[in-house]
C-alpha cells in the first residue's frame, strides 16, 4: 500500500503552472500581488472640522506603506499630508451643545479648540495618559479618564478636580495588637508620662490635619477585581463603572519558528471553548454621598430561564425544570445618558440567548425592562450583538430607538421609557444594517438592503418613522462618511468589477455623486474583470440559496467546475459590490478564462438575509451549510451542464472547515478540495463564537461531535490539499496537525499538508499567497481534467 503524503515543510516557491489551451491573460503571481496590481484603494475616510476636506488613507505611488491624504471637495485637488500636518489633525471626541467648543483627544493628551475664534489650546502634558473627554451636562467643564480614574477641568478658571479614586488592592486594616501586646502597651503609659504625652500630642496633629486637608474622593479598592468602561452621568451625580474577574484558563500557545533572533517564540494565544471566562460586575457610584453599589439583575425577566438544548439531555423529560435555582450571569454595556440624566442599558446573558434593553435607576442600582429580545439559538444581527455592537440612543428625555432582530430581520424601533410601549418604524424582508441619528434628532441616516439583499444604500427616515428615502442610486455597495455639518456625504462605493473609490455628494436624494479618487492600476484595468450573475438555486428543504455564478464561454468550457466556500460563516459574499476575497474573485476570472465554471455560494449561516438564515447552523456546523453546497453542485450538474466528476470544492477559515465536511462526508460529489486555513474541531476553536453556535463541548457534545470534520475523516476518498499558517493564531496550525495525524492513522491517501512559516490566520505576503494558489490551481488541474 501506498504511504500517506504529509509534506510538512513547503516553502514559498518560484513554480510556474503552465496554462492549458485558451490560455488566461492572468497569472497566479499578478493577481496574488493583492493592492500592488489592483491599486491601494482608499480607506478610513474623515472629515475635517471645517467640512471643506476629506482625509483617507491611500497609495497611489505605490510607496512601501500607505499614506494620508486630503482632497478638497470644492477644488477636487489632492494632497499628501505632511507629517506636520499630521501631528495637528485631530478628531473631536465632543462639541459643545452650543458649538462653540471641541474638546480633542491626541497622543495622550487634552486640547480644547475655541470655534468661534478657531484657535486650539493644549489643556494637559503629561506623561500620563488622559482619554475620553466629554462636556458635562452643564457644558461648563470637561470630564476625562487619566489611569483608571474620572477629572473635571472646568473652563472658566482652568481649574482641575478628581472625581473618583479608584485604587487597585484592598484597604489595609489598622493593626489590633492581642491581649498580651494591649496589657504592655497600657502599662508603658501608665508609667511613663513623657511616652503619654508624646501620644497625645501626635493624635493632637492627626486631627489637626484631617480638619485641615483639602476635600479628596472617597478611596474605592478594587481588590483583585480590574475596572474599565468608566462613565458619568451628564449632571456628575453618579459614575458608572464595570468590573471584570480574569479567568484563571489555560492559553494555548502558537510556535513561532523562524525569527530575527534564531530562537522559537511561544506566541501566547486565545484558550478554548468551554474553558473558564471572565467573570462581570456593574457599579454605581454616588458622588454625593460616595456610596457605590452594584447594579441589581436578579430580578431580570427570564434571568433564570434554561436554553432548551438542555432538555435535549434531560433523564427523565417529564421532571425536567427549564429555569436554574440561580441567575444567568450577565453583562451590561454602558449606559447611554439622556439630557435630564435617564439611563439606558444594553444587557445581555452570558449564554447569549437574551437581550434586554433596561432603565437604570441611577439612585438604587435597580433595572426596569423596557424590550426583551429571545433566541433559543443565540442573539446577534447588525446593530444588535454578537458581530455587531448594540445601537441605541434616546429621542426626547421619554423615548429612545434600538435595533432589533425581533421580527427575523434588523430594523428599527422606538419606545417610551416609562411605560415599554414600544413603535416599529421599518419592517420588511430586509435589514437594516446601521443607523445614526442627525443631530437635530429629525432624521435618521439609515445604511440598508432594502432594494436587494445584494446592495447596500444610503437612506433618511423621520424619527416618527414612514417613507425612507433612499439618497444614493448607483448599483453596488455605498459606505457613507457624514460631514459634521451632515450637509455632505464621502462615500466610499463600488461594483462587482469595479474596486473602492471615494466620492462625495449633497446629503439629499437625487445629489450627483462626483468621483474624487481613481486607484486601479493599469496592469488591473488593462483586464476585462467578469460582471459574473447572482442567481438562486433551490436546496433540499426549499430555500432559495443566493450565489455568484462564473460561467466561461461555451467554446472554452471544460466541463469542470469548483465551488467556493467563504470564511467566518457570518459574512456575506453574494453582492454587488467589491468583493473582501477580490483574491478570490480575481482567481476566479482566472479559472474562467482556462474552462472552468464557479459558484460561489452564501450558504446558511451567512450575513445580509436575516435571522433564520443567520441561524440555520445552531447546533449542526456541517448541516444545512453543507447541504448548500451539495445542493449547488446539483444545479451545476443540472442546470449548468457540469459533468458530476468534475467538481471540486475550496475555502478558507470555516470556508476551509466546509470543505474537509463536505470531502469527508459526500466523497462522491467532489473529486477534489482544498482547504485553506481550516477549523479541523470546533471543541479547539475559541469561546466567544463557538459557544453562541455549538454552546460548549460539556453541555451540548452532540453539537460537537456532528460538526467536526475530525470524526468524520474516514470518509475521505478524493483529493485534499490542505494548507495552514504556522503562525496561525486564530485558527491554530494544532488543527491541521491532528487532522493530519488522524489521516495517518486512518491510512488515508491523496492528501497533502502545505504550511507556511510566516503567516498567520490571514496571509500577508505575496509570495505565500502565489504559493498557496499554485498549489490549488494544480490540484484542480490534475483532478478536474480529462
Amino acid at each position: 500500500m501506498k504511504q500517506p503524503v504529509l509534506w510538512l515543510l513547503y516553502f514559498a516557491t518560484s513554480l510556474s503552472i503552465a496554462q492549458t489551451n485558451n490560455q488566461s491573460q492572468l497569472t497566479i503571481d499578478q493577481i496574488m500581488q493583492g493592492d500592488h496590481f489592483v491599486g491601494y484603494l482608499p480607506t478610513r475616510i474623515d472629515w475635517s472640522d471645517n467640512n471643506k476636506d476629506i482625509y483617507f488613507s491611500w497609495n497611489p505611488d505605490n510607496d512601501t506603506i500607505r499614506s494620508t491624504y486630503k482632497v478638497n471637495i470644492a477644488s477636487k485637488k489632492i494632497d499628501k499630508v505632511s507629517f506636520k500636518d499630521l501631528k495637528s489633525k485631530m478628531n473631536p471626541r465632543d462639541i459643545s451643545n452650543d458649538g462653540t467648543w471641541s474638546v480633542y483627544e491626541k497622543g495622550g493628551d487634552l486640547y480644547l479648540k475655541d470655534n468661534t475664534k478657531n484657535t486650539l489650546k493644549q489643556l494637559t502634558n503629561t506623561s500620563a495618559y488622559e482619554s475620553n473627554p466629554q462636556f458635562s451636562g452643564d457644558q461648563n467643564s470637561i470630564i476625562y479618564q487619566q489611569s483608571n480614574n474620572l477629572y473635571q477641568w472646568h473652563l472658566n478658571d482652568g481649574t482641575t478636580k478628581q472625581l473618583t479614586y479608584f485604587k487597585s488592592g484592598k484597604e489595609r486594616p489598622e493593626s489590633q495588637p492581642s491581649d498580651q501586646d494591649q496589657w504592655l502597651l497600657d502599662d508603658q503609659l501608665k508609667y511613663f508620662n513623657i511616652l503619654e504625652k508624646r501620644k497625645n500630642e501626635n493624635q493632637a496633629q492627626s486631627y489637626r490635619r484631617d480638619q485641615t486637608k483639602f476635600e479628596r474622593p472617597e478611596t474605592i479598592y478594587l481588590g483583585d477585581k480590574n475596572i474599565f468602561g468608566i462613565v458619568v452621568s451628564p449632571d456628575l451625580n453618579y459614575v458608572v463603572y464595570r468590573l471584570y474577574t480574569s479567568a484563571s484558563e489555560e492559553r494555548t500557545i502558537v510556535p513561532d519558528y523562524v525569527t530575527e533572533s534564531g530562537y522559537t517564540k511561544d506566541l501566547n494565544a486565545r484558550s478554548k471553548v468551554g474553558g473558564p471566562q471572565n467573570g462581570y460586575e456593574s457599579w454605581i457610584l454616588n458622588l454625593n454621598t460616595d456610596k457605590h453599589y452594584q447594579i441589581k439583575t436578579d430580578d431580570i425577566p427570564g434571568i433564570k430561564d434554561k436554553p432548551s438544548f438542555l432538555k435535549d439531555y434531560a433523564e427523565n423529560t417529564a421532571d425536567y425544570q427549564d429555569t436554574y435555582e440561580n441567575p444567568r450571569d450577565v453583562m451590561i454595556g454602558n449606559p447611554v445618558f439622556s439630557e435630564d440624566g435617564k439611563a439606558i442599558v444594553n444587557v445581555t446573558s452570558s449564554d447569549n440567548k437574551d437581550r434586554w434593553i433596561m432603565r437604570l435607576n441611577l439612585n438604587t442600582g435597580s433595572l426596569k425592562n423596557i424590550d426583551r429580545q429571545h433566541d433559543d439559538a443565540w442573539i446577534g444581527g447588525p446593530g444588535v450583538g454578537w458581530f455587531s455592537e448594540s445601537k441605541m440612543g434616546w429621542l426626547t428625555n421619554e423615548s429612545i430607538w434600538f435595533m432589533s432582530e425581533k421580527t427575523g430581520y434588523t430594523h428599527l424601533y422606538t419606545a417610551n421609557v416609562n411605560n415599554g410601549n414600544t413603535k416599529t418604524l421599518t419592517e420588511g424582508d430586509f435589514e437594516i444594517q446601521d443607523v445614526t441619528l442627525s443631530k437635530d434628532k429629525k432624521t435618521f441616516y439609515i445604511t440598508s438592503n432594502r432594494e436587494s439583499p445584494h446592495e447596500k444604500h444610503f437612506y433618511h427616515l423621520p424619527i416618527k418613522g414612514g417613507k425612507m428615502t433612499q439618497i444614493t442610486s448607483l448599483k453596488g455597495g455605498h459606505e457613507v462618511s457624514i460631514s459634521p455639518d451632515e450637509k455632505q456625504l464621502a462615500i466610499r462605493y463600488s461594483y462587482t468589477n469595479k474596486p473602492w473609490e471615494l466620492y462625495v455628494m449633497p446629503n439629499k436624494a437625487g445629489a450627483n455623486m462626483e468621483q474624487l479618487t481613481t486607484s486601479t492600476t493599469a496592469a488591473f484595468e488593462g483586464y476585462q474583470w467578469m460582471d459574473p450573475e447572482i442567481i438562486n438555486f433551490s436546496a433540499k428543504d426549499g430555500a432559495s440559496v443566493p450565489a455568484t455564478l462564473y460561467k466561461p464561454s461555451p467554446e472554452n468550457a471544460n466541463g469542470a467546475a469548483v465551488i467556493f466556500v467563504h470564511g467566518a460563516g457570518y459574512l456575506q459574499n453574494v453582492h454587488y459590490w467589491w468583493h473582501s476575497y477580490f483574491r478570490e474573485y480575481m482567481f476566479h476570472n482566472f479559472l474562467v478564462d482556462n474552462g472552468y465554471t464557479v459558484l460561489a455560494i452564501d450558504f446558511r449561516a451567512s450575513a445580509g438575509y436575516g435571522r433564520e438564515w443567520r441561524t440555520g447552523i445552531y447546533r449542526h456546523m456541517g448541516g444545512k451549510d453543507l447541504d448548500d453546497q451539495i445542493d449547488g453542485a446539483k444545479y451545476l450538474v443540472d442546470s449548468q451542464g457540469i459533468d458530476k466528476d468534475k467538481i471540486g470544492i475550496y475555502g478558507g477559515s470555516y470556508g476551509g472547515f466546509i470543505t474537509l465536511m463536505a470531502l469527508f462526508n459526500y466523497p462522491d460529489t467532489f473529486k477534489s478540495g482544498a482547504a485553506l486555513r481550516s477549523v479541523t474541531d470546533w471543541a479547539h476553536y475559541n469561546h466567544g463564537y463557538t459557544s453562541n453556535i455549538l454552546n460548549t463541548p460539556l453541555e451540548d457534545p452532540i453539537a460537537y461531535e456532528q460538526s467536526s470534520p475530525l470524526y468524520f475523516a474516514e470518509g475521505l476518498k478524493g483529493h485534499l490539499l490542505m494548507l495552514h499558517g504556522m503562525i496561525d493564531t486564530n485558527v491554530h496550525f494544532q488543527d491541521v496537525v491532528r487532522l493530519s495525524q488522524r489521516l495517518i492513522e486512518l491510512k488515508k491517501e491523496n492528501w497533502e499538508l502545505a504550511v507556511f512559516p510566516l503567516e498567520g490566520h490571514g496571509f500577508i505576503e505575496s509570495s505565500s499567497w502565489s504559493d498557496e494558489y499554485r498549489r490549488i490551481y494544480k490540484l484542480f488541474e490534475s483532478t478536474l481534467k480529462d
